[in-house]
């Protein structure tokens, strides 16, 4: 169901939240900015952050790519609450966790981490001078044909939006969160036909040369040796042996999972819009049926 106030039954192009699968849109960003020479992959977060406290540390952008950065999750802070629903700009939002402890030193760990992804938004606004919806609206929408995929807001209307819902003794609607808490961690909008023109633009290097696509889908190692199996907003799976890319998401009242397996180019998105149903087994289940 769509929308179990208004009975109305789903349809295959309905639009939902799509939670952390928006990593993929961020890290991309981050890529064609790379490559347009805007920036560097290498390049030590102050250099755009300037009062940024690093305590010492050497945070590269490849670091909040790969969640090796050891910089707190401000989603596991206990006063998110507080600010919940509040609209924080980019730069409230980095204030809000910038002071608390670093978890490790970058490099050493990997832990997912969506305060480095908030980050990374904030970058693509400092160097591009657009807002991130902006950005990925015209650089990544446009250029793709995404006619139904948008930067989340409670205020305009939608054609097709989904409702959003969880399990409480039954279902009840979601609770409200401002979107600009999510944000570039987690903050976009899409259907399955329009994640199907995301992972074809990938494919066919509409938006990234085929050297920098490379890097998105590389499995990274700590200072170690060690593999992480995730690349730049992709982990990096096995299915039946074959490596595959994927990447869920969970916000308020939707979840969702989007597998591919380049040899064969199998690609399986599942979404749901109730954040008690993970469609992550089912999509990796039709993953591996249709994997040879």
């Amino acid at each position: 169901m769509a929308d179990l106030e208004m009975n109305i039954r789903m349809k295959p192009e309905f639009v939902f939240e799509i939670g952390s699968m928006t990593k993929q849109f961020t890290a991309v960003s981050i890529l064609m900015l790379a490559e347009k020479g805007k920036l560097k992959l290498d390049d030590e977060i102050t250099k755009f952050i300037p009062d940024y406290p690093i305590n010492g540390n050497v945070v590269k952008l490849h670091h909040l790519l790969t969640h090796t950065s050891g910089i707190k999750d401000f989603t596991s802070m206990k006063s998110i609450k507080d600010i919940a629903r509040r609209d924080l700009s980019p730069k409230e939002l980095v204030d809000f966790f910038k002071n608390e402890p670093i978890d490790f030193k970058p490099g050493e760990q990997y832990k997912y981490c969506n305060s480095g992804y908030v980050l990374l938004g904030y970058i693509i606004e400092i160097v591009s001078g657009q807002t991130y919806e902006e950005f990925i609206t015209q650089n990544i929408f446009k250029k793709t044909g995404m006619e139904n995929s948008y930067y989340a807001s409670h205020d305009k209307i939608i054609k097709n939006r989904v409702s959003g819902y969880r399990d409480k003794n039954g279902y009840v609607n979601t609770n409200y969160i401002s979107f600009s808490i999510p944000y570039a961690s987690g903050a976009i909008m899409s259907t399955v036909d329009d994640l199907l023109k995301w992972q074809n633009a990938i494919n066919t290097n509409v938006l990234l040369s085929p050297a920098y696509t490379e890097k998105a889908f590389t499995n990274y190692q700590l200072n170690n040796g060690t593999n992480i199996d995730y690349g730049y907003g992709w982990h990096l799976e096995k299915v039946k042996n074959k490596t595959i890319h994927e990447h869920g998401g969970s916000i308020f009242g939707f979840k969702s999972m989007g597998v591919y397996e380049p040899a064969e180019q199998v690609y399986v998105i599942g979404l749901s819009n109730c954040e008690c149903n993970s469609p992550t087994s089912i999509t990796k289940g039709i993953a591996a049926l249709l994997i040879d």
